[in-house]
């Protein structure tokens, strides 16, 4: 199970990488790496996805790469970081967090053999 989750970190930081080059690249070949790092990102997605809940990792992957592009746009290409943007990555948050303890829940009542 931790082994999948390396992947959803693996799967979030090459997303970022490749939403970084689209704002950055200037030559054909920055493209080529573009493309490169968005294969790795979506082979490391569907390793996520074979042992951990698809809504779960997507949900992660999805938040992650939001927080990671609003605060890219601050850090790096000069973007203001309002109370509204703070406002809407915190309830990204409490969303994952909310939907993984859910995920918990659901794999507990399976093992019992509730469901």
């Amino acid at each position: 199970m931790k082994k999948s989750w390396i992947y959803v970190a693996l799967t979030s930081f090459f997303e970022l990488v490749w939403i970084y080059g689209f704002n950055v690249a200037s030559a054909w070949w920055h493209w080529t790496l573009i493309i490169c790092c968005i294969l790795i990102d979506f082979y490391y997605l569907t390793k996520a996805c074979e042992n951990l809940p698809t809504g779960t990792v997507y949900a992660v992957f999805a938040a992650i790469g939001t927080m990671g592009t609003a605060l890219m746009d601050v850090y790096f290409f000069g973007e203001e970081l309002s109370n509204s943007k703070l406002f809407f990555i915190t309830i990204l948050v409490i969303g994952v967090i909310g939907l993984n303890m859910a995920d918990r829940v659901e794999e507990k009542k399976v093992r019992k053999g509730f469901l």
